[in-house]
């Protein structure tokens, strides 16, 4: 098996194939990492964000100088990108699909025990929200998404120990900021 430094070469020589194996082999870690800065309200955007993500990839081959490995330049893209449309998306309205419709209408907790859920959870999204990004992507690839800390070191392109201090800080955090809003953990 090629590695991707190998691909990346095929590629540069318009090796179309070549890139395809790299979009392979990558596709599922950008489409992940976009989710887990978009949030799971942006799932369309994220597919979007993750098709932008290789076209800038395959117009910029050239660019990359290999200093540092294909998936880690591959990921900062995603970051980029996907940080952008952020941005961008706070001023839309989230995507719902049918199982949210479905679920609105189905039988479960009580009204009180919904209204109290409904409020803890919009308290728990205010305070992610407020996290740097880097914390927020971790907490989401992490518990949203299941990655393992391996996987959250790789596609946030830092280094596993990185990882688990994001992860220890963004929960610090948020313990703290909950108890503020009056939640015992």
């Amino acid at each position: 098996m090629e590695t991707d430094l190998q691909l990346v070469h095929r590629a540069r020589d318009g090796d179309q194939p070549a890139f395809a194996v790299l979009v392979r082999r990558h596709r599922e870690k950008v489409f992940h990492l976009a989710v887990s800065i978009l949030g799971p309200a942006l799932v369309p955007e994220a597919e979007d964000v993750a098709q932008e993500v290789f076209l800038k990839a395959h117009k910029s081959l050239r660019a990359f100088r290999g200093e540092a490995e294909f998936c880690t330049w591959l990921y900062r893209i995603t970051f980029n990108e996907a940080s952008n449309v952020k941005a961008l998306a706070r001023h839309k309205r989230p995507h719902f699909d049918e199982s949210a419709l479905l679920g609105a209408a189905g039988s479960g907790p009580s009204p009180h025990q919904e209204a109290e859920d409904s409020d803890r959870n919009r308290h728990l999204t205010e305070c992610i929200s407020t996290l740097p990004e880097t914390y927020q992507s971790a907490l989401r690839l992490y518990y949203w998404l299941g990655n393992g800390v391996d996987e959250v070191a790789a596609l946030l392109g830092v280094p596993e120990n990185t990882a688990k201090s994001y992860l220890h800080r963004a929960r610090q955090l948020l313990h703290g900021m909950l108890r503020q809003k009056g939640y015992e953990l």
